[in-house]
């Protein structure tokens, strides 16, 4: 009896230890699920236009040709005169990190998943301007530096200055870019380079997908608009739910389980604070239908309303981050020197909001500086205007960022 009373109790500890592994393993899971473990979020860098032509070309170490074709000023350096005339001396030539001034830090301090700008200006030293178009913006080729030292990721190129200087323009301007290791969205080749997607993989947060358009309202001549065998502009001629449909495709041949997904448009006029109702009603539309996780909306010269829909974030107009209209006069209302830095943090998982911060900028002596507070609290005062019918809020938090809160 004792013996089969031991063979019994040694078979019992035998099939235990067996299972710790699997008892193991059911209890950390266990655990994790108590726990509600959410994934780590993605952080993106998101900006508005960056407008590194004509003043700015010329401050930098490498500049074109100052000429210029506009009624008002015929020559690049006086743009750098308007601006020192306002604020005082620039000591040229400038660096790089000069451009982006206090951006740099702020960089260092959140150092984004992925870093995405609005590149509203050929990269090229290509010498005929478009024809009939009378703005023209370029830098030179030998300044992409200046693209590097941000660190920029992808640079968005579907907009009414990236064909400023013809097809031989935008080519070098894909070429330069393909030299430093930046990705292109919303201008190619062909459409079907225009079209596609860039895609940053983040290893172990998965990857984010940024899909590039520019629409008639923009300013987006037709003929830039890229063809089967003609290089040029992902322009939308319309936003019906046909063009949501055709966005769609173009994204869900690429997204995976994980993905964020960011639709950049570059829509509408340079002034006015109004959204109108085919903004809001395409922009819900990619989020219900296209597998939309963020709409980032640029054109505007200064920074527009903000709306979370469904828990995903739509940023109607983004102003710009650098530009060289310092010293002009005229819609002063708008504060357009000062602007914001995105850094939208969002869920892998769903690609909900997790949290928008906010870091305000102005631009002066031609460089990016941070906000003082009291400019700081002027934006803080207009996002809360504007976004009362958005049903988001800003607050100004002691670092002097502002941090969006909705409904």
């Amino acid at each position: 009896m004792r013996h089969k009373l031991f063979s019994i109790s040694t078979a019992v500890i035998v099939l235990l230890t067996s299972l710790k592994p699997e008892i193991a393993g059911a209890q950390q899971m266990q655990s994790d699920t108590d726990n509600n473990i959410s994934p780590a979020p993605v952080v993106l860098f998101l900006s508005g236009d960056v407008m590194l032509g004509r003043g700015i070309d010329q401050i930098l170490p490498y500049h074109n040709d100052p000429v210029l074709y506009e009624d008002y000023i015929r020559d690049a350096r006086g743009y750098v005169r308007l601006a020192e005339d306002a604020n005082g001396p620039i000591h040229k030539p400038v660096s790089c990190d000069y451009i982006w001034g206090d951006a740099l830090q702020v960089l260092d301090e959140v150092n984004p998943d992925a870093r995405i700008i609005n590149l509203e200006t050929s990269i090229t030293k290509h010498g005929a301007p478009w024809k009939n178009k009378y703005i023209h913006y370029r830098m030179h080729p030998q300044n992409a530096a200046c693209l590097t030292t941000a660190k920029i990721d992808i640079s968005l190129l579907a907009n009414n200055h990236v064909l400023d200087w013809g097809y031989g323009g935008l080519a070098e301007t894909l070429s330069t870019l393909e030299q430093a290791d930046i990705k292109a969205a919303g201008s190619g080749r062909n459409i079907r380079a225009a079209s596609q997607p860039a895609i940053i993989d983040l290893r172990d947060k998965g990857r984010v997908i940024v899909s590039a358009w520019a629409h008639a309202s923009s300013g987006v001549p037709p003929k830039w608009a890229a063809t089967s065998n003609r290089p040029g502009v992902n322009r939308l001629d319309n936003l019906t739910p046909d063009a949501v449909q055709h966005i769609s495709n173009r994204i869900n041949t690429v997204k995976q389980a994980g993905d964020i997904a960011v639709v950049s448009i570059h829509w509408g006029g340079n002034w006015g604070y109004d959204i109108p109702n085919w903004q809001l009603e395409f922009a819900h539309r990619l989020i219900d239908t296209a597998s939309v996780d963020v709409v980032h909306g640029h054109s505007s010269h200064h920074v527009k309303g903000i709306e979370i829909y469904k828990g995903k974030l739509i940023i109607y107009g983004s102003g710009d981050l650098l530009n060289d209209y310092e010293g002009i006069g005229g819609h002063e209302e708008y504060r357009a020197d000062l602007s914001l830095m995105y850094f939208p943090s969002l869920d892998p998982s769903t690609g909900k909001l997790v949290q928008l911060k906010m870091k305000p900028t102005q631009i002066r002596h031609l460089r990016i500086n941070s906000a003082s507070e009291n400019d700081a609290l002027w934006l803080k005062d207009m996002l809360n205007r504007e976004g009362r019918e958005l049903g988001t809020r800003v607050r100004l938090d002691p670092d002097n960022s502002l941090v969006l809160e909705w409904d």
